[in-house]
């Protein structure tokens, strides 16, 4: 081992906790993630959870992960491959080793590479390392379980307790690795273990006594600084996740509306965080409901929006298969509710804790008969609550249902999130009846409508003069009664189809980032725009041209959405599934026909790596 320690300042780094599902590595991560940014640095992190529930122990399909990236600054994503990989067992190492970088640092538990552990990882042989050809790493050896025994004998923790605490023991080495000083991190976990003072002190004393461990034999010949790059905007921070901010987002809305929030949902994976902090969230009056389906869920959202209530509901792509017979009421009642649809791997069950943007099109057209309604998405886990506000805006203001798409990668990561002015966020202005309406005025029908935005009036239950009634029968355009008119239907298909696109009227132009000169535009949504970005900007660093158009709105589109991908010669679209954007943007835009696509489907975070070499590929042809 090496006998002095020296420090070297690095701009970014990325570490990858893994093991089985019971050894910590989500906490172990969040803590790490969480003390960075407390510290001052750029942060996003990448849950990995197994499919299983709890898969056989030690075995590959049951290996959980906790990626995050910390740096200075453009900190776009939570990185490709890691520097740093702590691997619990044999299976943590054989699943990370693809994803390992030349020179890259392998804590390992050798209480957990014995003959049994290495069988389980279906290694043939004795040596991992060299079985896997990781010749170029630099492997750190700790008997972690042992120490972790020896640093908690004494404490009162029964066995069980003290080998859980080994998380602690490797995160303390990882915290001495990465000049991370233990007295925020004591902090987060006698806040994360308030209710029991003895795990409490545990813990603690197992992370401070990795840390000594890592300081007094310098397992390393450097330990690691990440300089702390003040150029962001003033305020108060706090690490966020995207499921946490759409909760907030939520609350915002409703607040700046002067509604009350209301959420019907069920619990499925990953989106059910959303309904357990808004159910925590009694004290700002917001109301929850846990229904025995799905569909139960959506319904009660209906007749909270019905009540006049900010009313939302969450879910995933199964959830919105049921949701969807629901969804057509609430286009043909024209009521504003909310739907948070968290993708995931399908179809069907398909892969419940993995990411992915194959849920596009069942937004967009999901229906029986024609049933516009608004489509936006989430950029990353701190736009989450920008998108949940402006969604709930556009639900509330147009009288429609929107769906608001983010996925597994940005519901469960997190970045550092500037706790936001309220007073920076616009006022939201529901059309209540009244305002435009005296209870004198006979004229009034439930289906009256502003005849230049299209928007109906809302007439909430308990208006005085206003009493009606709503339902998923046709309704007469003048009269508001059932109407079986053909004319009469295909005026108002017509006239929600018109409400929903004059919508592109009261959303920002779309932005281009990069050179607006270039030959070559990148054409992402959702939850890859990080991934696309640092992609942009390598492929720019080596002098070539490229721009980026990343979308928030998809139904409608932005108004300039034509003009901007007419205006370059090759266009790439770039998304987790295959093609769903891509076809969508050519069946709106007339004349776009060469479109080239970026595809995966892989239930994992894009590569910047392999969309800088297929991009760089496209720019360079002839």
């Amino acid at each position: 081992m090496p006998t002095s320690t020296v420090v070297t300042d690095i701009k970014q780094v990325t570490i990858r906790f893994s093991g089985d599902s019971g050894d910590g590595m989500q906490l172990s991560g969040t803590l790490f993630s969480a003390l960075s940014a407390i510290l001052g640095n750029e942060i996003a992190t990448f849950p990995d959870f197994p499919a299983e529930i709890r898969a056989p122990q030690g075995s590959l399909q049951g290996v959980s992960g906790f990626q995050v990236r910390i740096g200075s600054k453009d900190v776009y994503n939570s990185g490709d491959k890691s520097d740093v990989l702590v691997a619990m067992n044999p299976a943590a190492l054989k699943v990370n080793a693809p994803f390992l970088k030349k020179g890259s640092i392998v804590l390992y538990d050798t209480d957990s590479f014995d003959k049994k552990d290495l069988e389980k990882a279906l290694f043939k042989t004795d040596d991992p390392f060299a079985e896997l050809g990781l010749t170029d790493v630099q492997p750190i050896p700790v008997a972690m379980t042992s120490l972790t025994k020896a640093s908690l004998e004494g404490t009162g923790l029964d066995n069980k307790g003290v080998i859980r605490s080994k998380n602690m023991f490797a995160l303390g080495v990882v915290c001495w690795l990465f000049n991370r000083s233990l007295e925020v991190a004591d902090k987060l976990l006698e806040q994360k273990f308030g209710k029991n003072p003895l795990l409490a002190q545990a813990n603690i004393k197992a992370l401070t006594d990795g840390y000594n461990y890592g300081n007094n034999l310098h397992l390393t010949a450097s330990t690691y600084r990440i300089e702390t790059v003040d150029t962001s905007k003033k305020g108060f921070y706090t690490d966020i996740n995207g499921n946490t901010a759409v909760a907030y987002g939520l609350i915002a809305a409703a607040e700046k509306a002067g509604v009350k929030l209301f959420l019907g949902s069920y619990p499925i994976t990953p989106a059910t965080e959303i309904m357990l902090e808004l159910a925590a969230r009694k004290d700002l009056g917001v109301k929850t409901l846990q229904m025995e389906d799905e569909i139960a869920g959506i319904c009660t959202t209906i007749g909270g929006g019905f009540a006049g209530c900010l009313a939302a509901t969450n879910t995933s792509g199964p959830g919105l298969a049921l949701k969807s017979e629901a969804l057509g009421l609430a286009v043909m009642t024209e009521l504003p509710i909310v739907v948070i649809d968290v993708q995931r791997g399908g179809p069907s069950t398909g892969l419940p804790t993995k990411s992915e943007q194959t849920d596009l099109n069942q937004a967009l057209y999901g229906r029986n008969g024609e049933s516009p309604l608004v489509v936006m998405a989430a950029a990353s886990p701190t736009d989450c609550f920008d998108s949940a506000f402006e969604a709930s805006k556009i639900a509330l203001e147009n009288m429609t249902p929107v769906i608001l798409l983010t996925d597994g990668y940005i519901a469960n990561g997190s970045s550092a999130w500037r706790i936001p002015d309220m007073d920076e966020y616009p006022d939201i202005k529901p059309p209540y009846v009244q305002n435009y309406f005296n209870g004198e005025d006979k004229t009034w029908k439930p289906y009256r409508r502003d005849e230049e935005t299209l928007v109906r009036y809302w007439a909430v239950p308990g208006t005085p003069e206003f009493q009606h009634r709503v339902g998923g029968l046709e309704k007469d355009y003048n009269t508001s009664i059932i109407s079986t008119d053909p004319k009469n239907h295909q005026l108002m298909v017509d006239t929600r189809k018109a409400k929903v696109e004059k919508i592109a009227d009261r959303i920002p132009s779309q932005e281009i980032l990069g050179d607006t000169d270039a030959d070559t535009l990148i054409v992402s949504w959702g939850g890859t725009y990080g991934h696309l970005l640092e992609a942009m900007n390598q492929i720019r660093e080596t002098g070539k041209k490229v721009a980026l158009a990343h979308f928030k709105y998809i139904m409608p589109l932005p108004k300039n959405t034509a003009e901007i991908l007419k205006a370059y010669k090759k266009v790439v679209v770039a998304e987790q599934n295959n093609g769903q954007f891509a076809n969508y943007l050519q069946s709106q835009i007339s004349g776009l026909c060469d479109i080239r696509k970026f595809n995966r489907v892989e239930g994992q975070p894009l590569k910047v790596n392999e969309l800088v070499e297929e991009f760089t590929k496209i720019i360079e042809e002839k």
